[in-house]
């Protein structure tokens, strides 16, 4: 059985303290086999908050691939937002999309973040036709037996969270996905857990949403998915912090 910590919105600079050391000790005892980080690594895309992501990160002492969150992105510096919004992440960036060498197991990038969109709430999603084709062409090259896990940030269709994603242009994509044979997408944003099956065009694709493990919680309190995986089966468990 493969296991996966699917965690997100961890919001360094509005941590929650006991919760990441909460998820350091699971980690530490169960061991999984690899740690999906879904975006919105800090709250402000500051230095210091990128610094202490990747010394987090980096102790947990297993592989981790990490998708960027609209809080990643500069807010407060035009320049930087628009021109090097990625020059702040110092050592954490080697780590994002970083390919997991699991058997049977393809995990695909979908970026949802724009640096500009028209509309005034910059933090909603977005999936250009640009990023999706790239991340169809990266289905199309996985192994044809692989369940095929899409990783981004928002979640492409409403979850019936209390927070919305309004992502334009997510459900052409979830559509194009299911179509290319993607078997689920894994996203953050909401910071409340879900694992909703969508029947598109007769496959079934299902949406899986981790919650947070910031201060910044919603109807949960914070959380992360553990899945696991048998074969081309797979099941969600939301990790409650207690």
């Amino acid at each position: 059985m493969i296991r996966l910590f699917h965690v997100s919105d961890v919001h360094f600079g509005a941590e929650d303290r006991a919760a990441l050391s909460w998820f350091d000790r699971v980690v530490a005892e169960e061991q999984p086999d690899a740690i999906i980080m879904t975006g919105d690594l800090t709250m402000q895309a500051r230095s210091h908050e990128f610094a202490a992501a990747a010394k987090w990160l980096e102790g947990l002492g297993r592989p981790v691939t990490v998708e960027v969150g609209n809080h990643d992105l500069p807010y407060f510096n035009p320049w930087s937002r628009f021109v090097t919004p990625y020059k702040r992440y110092g050592r954490l960036e080697r780590m994002i999309e970083r390919p997991l060498d699991i058997k049977g197991l393809s995990i695909i990038p979908l970026k949802t973040t724009a640096r500009f969109q028209f509309r005034l709430n910059w933090s909603k999603g977005h999936v250009s036709l640009r990023s999706l084709q790239k991340s169809l062409a990266l289905v199309e090259a996985t192994p044809a037996d692989d369940l095929k896990f899409i990783v981004c940030h928002h979640p492409l269709v409403e979850a019936g969270t209390r927070t919305s994603s309004s992502t334009r242009g997510g459900r052409r994509a979830l559509e194009a996905l299911a179509d290319a044979g993607a078997d689920a997408v894994l996203t953050g944003h909401v910071h409340d857990p879900f694992d909703i099956a969508h029947q598109v065009g007769g496959r079934t694709i299902r949406m899986i949403g981790a919650g947070t493990l910031s201060e910044r919680v919603r109807l949960h309190p914070p959380s992360f998915n553990e899945i696991r995986v048998e074969g081309r089966n797979f099941v969600t468990v939301a990790r409650v912090l207690e």
